[in-house]
């Protein structure tokens, strides 16, 4: 039987398990234990996102085994993985790196496609709070124009074109590799798109 490989990563009040080649199967829990039995629950929802990318996720996927376990920091509490895995510092072969990024496509595809079916004011949190689709969308956005700061890569404005073409041939001087890099940017858009539909009204 085949195990899917988790990175967990815990701080003092989160702590984030991201299943290793599959970007954006990722989700948080106050504890590791919490972690894993949320991201088991998502299985089918990220199966979704594997079929846009023409993949399909074993049926044992939440058969996982934790490869690494990495010390959170302020990110991870606030709330995003914030800690590159040892394994996400090695270069990717080309064939990985596509693989990766047909992923991060999918969850660029999926979040849009949940855009156009969830209507503008979504429903609010229990004290009355969150963003509606429109400023939720441009959130995310607007976090990959800063992500692109990490990638050295210079933008004046979002363009997906130009992260995937850094993403490709990265800087030697990025402060995230690409594994990293795509894990980070397809949790992003897929933690938003599945909000959206969590919080249709």
């Amino acid at each position: 039987m085949t195990k899917t490989a988790v990175y967990v990563e815990v701080g003092g009040k989160r702590a984030f398990a991201s299943a290793a080649g599959w970007p954006g199967w990722c989700r948080s829990g106050k504890t590791e234990e919490a972690a894993l039995e949320t991201l088991a629950a998502y299985a089918p929802r990220y199966s979704e996102v594997a079929k846009l990318a023409r993949l399909e996720l074993p049926k044992d996927a939440t058969n996982f085994t934790v490869v690494e376990r990495l010390k959170g920091n302020a990110t991870t509490d606030f709330g995003a993985p914030g800690v590159p895995a040892k394994a996400e510092s090695k270069p990717m072969p080309h064939k990985e790196t596509e693989l990766a990024i047909s992923l991060l496509e999918a969850c660029w595809s999926y979040l849009d496609q949940v855009k156009a079916k969830v209507p503008q004011e979504l429903r609010k949190g229990p004290r009355g709070g969150g963003r509606d689709r429109d400023k939720m969308y441009a959130h995310v956005l607007e976090s990959e124009l800063g992500y692109a700061g990490a990638l050295r890569l210079r933008l004046k404005e979002h363009d997906r074109d130009a992260l995937l073409a850094a993403l490709r041939k990265p800087n030697p001087d990025a402060r995230w590799t690409p594994a990293y890099a795509i894990r980070r940017i397809a949790w992003h858009a897929l933690d938003h798109a599945w909000e959206m539909e969590d919080r249709i009204p």
